[in-house]
């Protein structure tokens, strides 16, 4: 069972929100590059509200993940895309089906 998680809002920056569903499509192809990274999904709550959740078996996972291509990929386009920093949660999954 997975352990880890990451939950991250994003809003966008009106005009922008093309480019950030875009980004979040190649973050998914990048994800499965990762090994430690189990499940990584993009969700888009509304208009201009999008969502990134992942998961991991462990720590390190999850370590490398936030130190990994996706993540550095994210901070470099944050001020062009967001309206606000991400604000990146560390979640402990406690059950699941």
């Amino acid at each position: 069972m997975v352990k880890y998680a990451l939950y991250v809002p994003l809003k966008a920056k009106a005009g922008k929100e093309a480019k950030v569903e875009a980004f979040l499509k190649q973050g998914a192809e990048m994800a499965k590059k990762e090994q430690g990274t189990i499940t990584w999904y993009a969700f888009k709550e509304d208009e201009g509200r999008y969502d990134i959740f992942d998961t991991f078996d462990d720590e390190a996972g999850r370590d490398a993940h936030l130190n990994g291509e996706i993540a550095k990929a994210l901070m470099a386009k944050a001020d062009e895309l967001l309206a606000e920093q991400p604000q990146i949660h560390r979640i402990a999954i406690l059950a699941n089906k």
